[in-house]
């Protein structure tokens, strides 16, 4: 995921014992990981040399062990776990971990500046991240044989009712997923709370799931969109068959970072606080999923 900025989790001390999925991204001037063969993904001699160093990575810090990588065309994910109190945050190793890479492979920076991270959470199950991880090689391959999927009005089950979706499916597996809701009753302190943790999801690799209705949410929405994060639109008007969104919408849906979904009819179209509620409650499903 290409981002315009790099966002830490303000409230989260980087030196503590925790699990990370760590992203690193290829330089544009880099020649790819890996690429598509066919039903395969192949490691090119650079993925192979990052590979080797990935598996490497706990001789620069014993308290770090690595449970899951996988090595993708343009980017890497790792996760790690600091097993015990860092003496330096985890963005030293890291740092330190690229210069290695570039070593190894003879070239003066093979990844972009920074990295993203997510931190797992105790709702979170690490079985989901390790099969997450695992299953990067079979989306991708998916994506690339089956591009017109996308392209398209699918049927999706969400929280056991039909929905109609338009746009990239597979942002329901990502397993950094928060819904965006703003109640009007909340207090500033808490509405930059929520923003702070959203837009370092987005902006991470994660998804924000809403109806994005009010204008807060919209902002977020934008802000997201505009550091390169991943959105899934609930809609409470169906998609005809031949749905095709907006100019914006669609460039967001091609790149794989917007899912649409929306009633397969006309049950939810007038805009009443019961429907939004219903909108706002598949969000939070969607998200606790």
């Amino acid at each position: 995921m290409r981002s315009q900025q790099i966002y830490r989790a303000p409230w989260h001390d980087y030196r503590c014992r925790c699990i990370y999925m760590i992203t690193v991204n290829k330089r544009d001037a880099t020649p790819p990981f890996a690429f598509v063969d066919g039903s395969e993904l192949k490691i090119t001699a650079i993925g192979r040399e990052i590979r080797k160093q990935i598996i490497r990575f706990p001789e620069l810090e014993e308290r770090i062990r690595i449970l899951q990588y996988v090595v993708m065309p343009d980017h890497v994910h790792i996760l790690l776990f600091a097993t015990a109190p860092l003496p330096e945050k985890l963005g030293y190793y890291i740092a330190r971990w690229k210069i290695r890479v570039n070593e190894a492979c003879g070239i003066p920076s093979v990844f972009e500046n920074g990295f993203n991270d997510q931190i797992l959470r105790r709702s979170r199950s690490l079985k989901v991240l390790v099969d997450y991880i695992r299953d990067n090689p079979r989306r991708l391959i998916v994506r690339k044989q089956h591009p017109d999927f996308f392209r398209r009005v699918n049927d999706v089950v969400v929280g056991g009712r039909l929905w109609h979706a338009y746009g990239n499916v597979q942002l329901l597996d990502n397993p950094f997923r928060e819904q965006v809701v703003v109640h009007r009753a909340d207090g500033e302190a808490e509405r930059a709370a929520c923003r702070e943790r959203w837009l370092y999801c987005a902006a991470n690799g994660g998804v924000l799931v809403s109806p994005f209705i009010s204008r807060d949410e919209k902002e977020i929405r934008a802000l997201a969109e505009e550091c390169g994060g991943k959105t899934i639109l609930i809609r409470n008007e169906p998609l005809g068959e031949r749905f095709k969104p907006a100019a914006t919408d669609f460039d967001r849906c091609l790149e794989g970072r917007l899912l649409i979904l929306a009633p397969p009819d006309d049950s939810m179209r007038q805009l009443t606080r019961p429907v939004c509620m219903q909108l706002n409650s598949t969000a939070a499903s969607i998200a606790a999923d």
